[in-house]
């Protein structure tokens, strides 16, 4: 189970910080992602850090995003986060954070097994 928090209003050129708290299997077995879904559009790929098994934690990114967001886990409290800086109003939306095991590119929502129930992120400009 993945449940997610952090999301609110902020202006524009504020910070949030996103968390995912994850239940049964830890969450470093898994390629864990951040996705967005705004208003009448499709879910994007945000961003995602490897498990820690593969390939030690490496972390991607969408372009939109790079240099502004980053992605970091803690293993020993099996929690996800994605810390979001100089936020924009495009990126409004709502944040899921989910997790994959071994199939599937890191970018695919289709490759991801597991799913939170979102968090809603408000940029006002």
């Amino acid at each position: 189970q993945l449940v997610e928090s952090g999301g609110g209003l902020v202006q524009a050129g504020g910070s949030l910080r996103l968390s995912c708290a994850a239940s049964g299997r830890t969450s470093s077995s898994y390629t864990m992602g951040w996705f967005r879904q705004a208003p009448g559009k499709e879910r994007e790929f945000v961003a995602a850090i490897g498990a820690m098994r593969w390939i030690g934690g490496i972390t991607y990114y969408a372009d939109s995003v790079k240099g502004r967001f980053t992605i970091s886990r803690d293993n020993a409290k099996n929690t996800l986060f994605l810390q979001m800086n100089s936020l924009k109003p495009e990126d409004t939306a709502v944040y899921y954070c989910a997790a994959k095991g071994d199939r599937g590119s890191y970018y695919a929502s289709s490759a991801y097994d597991y799913w939170g129930q979102g968090t809603q992120v408000t940029v006002s400009s």
